[in-house]
């Protein structure tokens, strides 16, 4: 069993020895392309990132054509910006569910863990900027009783 102690000297080579960090390796397919899954309210999206001239295409639609606002291209960008891998990959997605918005957000969530697939000494930076966290806030169900989740019917004296 263990060893018994005769001194404070010897309580030193005792110490445990702090596991490593694990080691993240590259996932990719038989084509070189990595995949992930990214989702965000009810919105799913499936992500695959390839080495190319940094097009990106969403339901076989040019990303201008499928998202229209800004915003929501911008917020799809931004892990490829902090990454500081602009115009490196081409990135194809499949999305279903949810409206615009949480497309987007699942579009993203699945680019960022594409691309730790694909290089994954990016891990840390995309984990410092909150990519890589499932955003798993999701519409409160209705309350019976009640006009919503939480609204009352408008109170009336008579």
């Amino acid at each position: 069993m263990a060893e018994t102690i005769q001194s404070l000297d010897q309580l030193s080579s005792l110490k445990p020895v702090a596991p490593e960090a694990p080691k993240h390796i590259q996932k990719l397919d038989k084509q070189g392309r990595a995949y992930a899954t990214g989702k965000r309210k009810n919105a799913v999206a499936r992500v695959w990132v390839k080495p190319g001239k940094g097009t990106i295409t969403v339901n076989t639609r040019p990303i201008e054509v499928f998202f229209a606002r800004p915003v929501l291209r911008m917020l799809i960008q931004q892990p490829i910006v902090a990454a500081n891998r602009t115009g490196q990959y081409d990135i194809i997605c499949s999305v279903s569910g949810g409206g615009l918005s949480g497309q987007a957000g699942a579009v993203r969530h699945g680019l960022s863990k594409a691309l730790t697939y694909f290089e994954p000494e990016l891990r840390s930076v995309l984990k410092r900027g909150g990519f890589l966290t499932r955003d798993s806030r999701v519409v409160e169900r209705k309350k019976y009783g009640r006009a919503k989740a939480r609204r009352s019917f408008q109170f009336s004296k008579r």
